[in-house]
């Protein structure tokens, strides 16, 4: 099977070649069209005001921008299917007044932040992914609130963006080449997980994850980079232990739960198969039984190609598991969009491996082969339309 390729690679061409604009335009274009079909969706079927469908179209950017390894198709198709799954999708509607001064602040500000980087950190489609990420962490920061969910699964998005970039250049597949990471890229992960647990505690769940992957990526971190993250994991910690835990609900039975919901965790649910059964049930719930089958296969498969990228999801994806064991308040789902986010990404190597297996299986693959698996995959956020508008 082709490995995945590293997605920053276009952006070693010079730009002031016609080659280099194609080859930058072509690295973006997939993740952008995402966030333009699926900002258009939210204005229009989930009736969401111009700055609310705006945020949450760049968080596809995001999730697309961390797909486009697996191809321009398959980044697309990705993207819309967190845009249209129901816990994401509980995010549109609502009123909110267009704040234009606000607006055009974050874009100066993003604007100058990226020039800065293209100038000198000479890598254009980085330098634009993360002004991109600026202003939209900027203007969620003014009209956003505390807590926010948008600004949750925004970071989140940016950040495994930046991951896998980071671990797709230092372990490359043994044909290719090995990319120095840029100082950039390091501190736009301390950024982000600032910003993610400063605006909810429970982003320092990522930071296992985080540092797992700087310790694969063989990254040099000054000293001062690891008394920060030791700081933002005690803010995360304690955060959490002010929000979701209760002395009076720690120690309960599980079964003691009124109505099965509290906003806080309870510490020895994980040992009761019922909550293990509603994780499963709420990830069948958002991407239905295939994605649930498929997110397994896609793990399996990142395993034995990419491991380290593997590693890193599943220890992210565990942490926010054990979070959805124990934690029972009603908001669970949205809370747990992270781990949904990761879903995306499996589900979307699996079928990235399908179409691999199916190209290599019949060589020359002709063009219906090469297109089957992104064909069939573009079912399941079709059905999540569907479902959506009250078709099926």
């Amino acid at each position: 099977m082709q490995p995945l390729t590293q997605r920053i690679a276009p952006a070693d061409q010079p730009l002031n070649t016609r080659a280099g604009w194609l080859a930058h335009l072509h690295d973006s274009l997939p993740a952008l069209l995402a966030g333009l079909i699926a900002w258009i969706a939210f204005l229009v079927v989930g009736d969401t005001p111009l700055i609310r469908a705006s945020g949450l179209a760049l968080i596809i950017v995001g999730l697309s921008m961390a797909l486009r390894a697996m191809g321009a198709a398959l980044a697309i198709i990705g993207g819309l299917a967190l845009a249209f799954s129901p816990a994401f999708w509980t995010q549109t509607g609502g009123a909110e007044s267009l704040q234009l001064g606000t607006l055009v602040a974050a874009l100066i500000g993003a604007g100058a932040l990226t020039g800065a980087l293209i100038w000198f950190g000479r890598r254009p489609v980085l330098g634009a992914a993360l002004g991109l990420a600026i202003f939209a962490v900027l203007f969620l920061l003014v009209v956003g609130t505390p807590r926010s969910l948008r600004m949750t699964t925004l970071t989140t998005a940016w950040l495994l963006f930046l991951l896998i970039d980071i671990l797709l250049a230092s372990n490359p597949r043994p044909h290719q080449p090995r990319s120095d990471l840029r100082p950039w890229q390091i501190v736009g992960l301390l950024l982000l997980l600032a910003i993610g647990t400063l605006n909810e505690p429970l982003f320092a769940l990522l930071l296992p994850a985080v540092v797992l992957g700087l310790a694969l990526a063989k990254a040099r971190c000054p000293l001062w980079y690891w008394i920060a993250i030791g700081i933002i994991a005690g803010v995360g910690s304690a955060g959490i232990l002010s929000n979701y835990v209760s002395p009076v609900w720690w120690g309960v039975d599980p079964a003691a739960v009124p109505d099965g919901h509290v906003p806080f965790i309870v510490a020895g649910a994980w040992r009761d198969p019922l909550r293990w059964l509603a994780l499963f049930d709420l990830i069948v719930r958002q991407f239905t039984g295939l994605g649930l089958a498929l997110g397994v296969l896609g793990l399996a498969r990142l395993a034995r190609w990419h491991p380290p990228i593997g590693v890193v999801t599943l220890t992210a994806y565990g942490a926010y598991a054990s979070f959805g064991l124990v934690y029972f308040g009603e908001d669970s789902a949205v809370l747990l969009l992270p781990l949904l986010m990761i879903q995306v990404l499996w589900m979307t190597y699996a079928v990235y491996a399908f179409g691999q297996w199916l190209q290599n299986s019949a060589k020359p693959a002709p063009r219906v082969v090469r297109w089957a698996a992104p064909a069939l995959f573009t079912l399941l956020p079709l059905i999540m339309l569907l479902r959506i508008v009250g078709v099926g």
